[in-house]
């Protein structure tokens, strides 16, 4: 057994991860809108409303999270809510601000959908490895795995159904079935790169 004390994570590495992780999944939700797809999550939540109203999503998208920090705080700590809390923040700004540094023409849906579920995989996954998030049901569920002994990923999944299946309602079958096919990049994205053991930041 390996005793080599972990290196943990200096104030300038969580600075870049916290700056650049935000922006490649504001990359994909400008992917995603762009094609009329979405995603799960409390991002995936925004894009509905978005659809439906036309607001802004990266002033949903800051909204809908406002009432979880204060579960973070209790479930995770302050160090953690607070990384969260500029996530997300530069999250909303970066979704409102690319598209006027980002002109898309042409854009193949299929494409969108599997390069910004990729995308977005990256970017959870070094929000993680800097115990960071992009907040919203991914904090209520690691509360209920804490305090229920529910299981997070599935209860992440059921939400995501339910969201995407909302969808239905708003977007056509095709748009759906693609949006499912960008959640499936994102999450083999973190199957497959976040593993117990084989990665000891801090």
């Amino acid at each position: 057994m390996s005793t080599t004390a972990i290196e943990r994570h200096n104030l300038f590495e969580d600075a870049q991860a916290l700056l650049v992780a935000p922006l490649f999944f504001a990359f994909a939700v400008m992917l995603f809108r762009e094609a009329g797809l979405l995603t799960g999550g409390t991002v995936g939540i925004a894009f509905l409303i978005h659809y439906l109203s036309g607001w802004p999503i990266g002033l949903l998208v800051f909204a809908i999270n406002l009432p979880f920090y204060a579960l973070a705080l209790r479930a995770m700590g302050k160090a953690f809510t607070v990384k969260t809390f500029l996530s997300v923040s530069l999250l909303a700004l970066y979704a409102e601000w690319l598209p006027s540094l980002v002109q898309l023409q042409g854009l193949n849906r299929p494409f969108a959908a599997i390069m910004g579920g990729f995308l977005a995989g990256i970017s959870l996954l070094m929000l993680i490895r800097h115990k960071s998030s992009l907040g919203g049901l991914g904090i209520l569920v690691i509360h209920l795995q804490n305090t229920r002994g529910w299981r997070a990923g599935k209860l992440q999944m059921a939400a995501d159904c339910l969201i995407l299946g909302a969808a239905m309602f708003i977007r056509d079958p095709f748009s759906v079935g693609l949006s499912i096919l960008g959640a499936l990049a994102l999450n083999l994205v973190i199957a497959v790169n976040h593993k117990a053991g084989r990665y000891m930041g801090n």
